[in-house]
């Protein structure tokens, strides 16, 4: 037991993995994980499953790999799937352009039974409650369970973004919103997070191969056992390297499935076969030596 501390401390302050030569051991669990694990996140205990159905593997200007690829009913039917094998978070964006296919999604799962996170870019109120109002009627709901700033960049973004900040809490009275916090792109923007009491959750880029990261693995991780310390939920993204990881899908899943400090994480499977295998490894990669 003292040598699996010490190997877990002397990994945890590593730089990137060395994944040709993956050494499973040090990030050996002695639970068994699963995707459909339910996990309460953050100060709100928003009930959702440990793996998220990601949307935009790579995304932007209203489209990604996944609507492009699957469409609409497609896209649908593969958060149903996901619905099936317990995976009941759907990670969803404005930028993603994926709101239509939840909603076709809901025709198939009532409501309650699933967590939605969407993201928003807006800065003012004024942008805020248009989005709010956007994104509920895009959904086909009353009430949005995560809302994320999107793709925060810079160091004083809780400064820039104020008047949305305020809005967002003011629709967590009103329960329009059930939680809200921020995704970092960079390590500046995602300490300011740790450090803002206005953030409840994170979606930080996080995986052993420092692909489409902040830091390297040791930074990041840092910053996120902070975040935890102080009672904010964590959620990671990028666990796949956006994909360039899926030739090492066990180490990277491993990896993440380790970092207490990482409650969930999301993926975007882009079929309902590559959805289900995550499923089936997920455990085997938490207990793996």
């Amino acid at each position: 037991m003292l040598r699996r501390n010490f190997l877990r401390t002397a990994a945890s302050t590593a730089g990137a993995v060395n994944l040709a030569q993956f050494p499973y051991h040090l990030y050996a669990g002695t639970t068994k994980k699963a995707a459909s694990d339910r996990v309460k996140l953050g100060p709100a205990k928003v009930e959702l499953s440990r793996l998220a159905m990601g949307t935009g593997t790579n995304g932007g200007g209203g489209s990604s790999n996944q609507t492009k690829k699957l469409g609409v009913e497609g896209l649908a039917g593969l958060f149903k799937a996901g619905y099936d094998n317990g995976v009941t978070f759907w990670d969803c964006a404005d930028q993603y352009g994926t709101h239509p296919h939840a909603k076709a999604a809901l025709k198939y799962v009532k409501r309650e039974n699933v967590t939605i996170l969407t993201k928003t870019h807006a800065n003012t109120e004024a942008e805020m409650r248009a989005d709010l109002d956007r994104f509920r009627r895009e959904l086909g709901t009353d009430y949005l369970d995560i809302v994320l700033l999107h793709c925060m960049l810079d160091k004083d973004w809780n400064e820039r973004k104020r008047g949305a900040m305020n809005v967002l809490e003011e629709a967590k009275q009103k329960g329009i919103v059930r939680t809200k916090g921020t995704s970092c792109h960079t390590l500046e923007s995602l300490k300011t997070a740790a450090a803002e009491p206005w953030v409840e959750v994170d979606l930080a880029r996080i995986n052993p191969a420092q692909i489409a990261m902040d830091a390297d693995p040791a930074t990041v991780l840092g910053v996120l056992k902070q975040m935890k310390a102080s009672g904010k939920g964590v959620i990671g993204m990028k666990i796949l390297g956006a994909g360039r990881l899926r030739s090492k899908v066990d180490e990277s899943l491993q990896f993440a499935l380790a970092q207490d400090c990482i409650d969930c994480f999301t993926i975007g499977s882009e079929s309902i076969a590559e959805m289900v295998d995550l499923t089936k490894k997920i455990p085997a990669a938490s207990v793996r030596g």
